[in-house]
């Protein structure tokens, strides 16, 4: 999805994840918010799972709310979360235009479970 959409994860670490992708817009010049979601979704989930225990542990999106505040119509957005609370990875994720105006607010919740061991006896 993330290649059919042109989304790009430019930075992962432990403070934050940034992902760029071209502007789509809905006839009224905002954002698509299919595209502000689907960027803010990318974001948490990229952030979550690169601070998990992977062999131990997995995350799962539970919520996400999406504000888009302006309208754009051209370019490239950039999608930046920031992980708010590290037991429920909570992420809090702004999309910015070229210029790094304010298009869209977002919160995502993914929830970090325990991987279930199989016993091979």
């Amino acid at each position: 999805m993330l290649d059919a959409l042109r989304i790009e994860i430019v930075e992962v670490s432990n403070e934050k994840v940034v992902a760029r992708c071209p502007f789509m817009m809905q006839p009224d010049n905002t954002l698509d918010s299919f595209m502000g979601s689907f960027n803010s979704e990318t974001v948490a989930s990229v952030g979550s799972w690169n601070l998990l225990d992977m062999e131990n542990e997995y995350a799962i999106g539970l919520e996400i709310s999406a504000n888009h505040i302006r309208g754009e119509s051209e370019g490239t957005v950039k999608a930046t979360g920031f992980p708010i609370h590290k037991t429920t990875m909570v992420w809090e994720i702004q999309i910015t235009d070229e210029n790094d105006k304010p298009i869209c607010f977002s919160r995502c919740t993914t929830a970090v479970n325990k991987r279930i061991k199989k016993n091979n006896s």
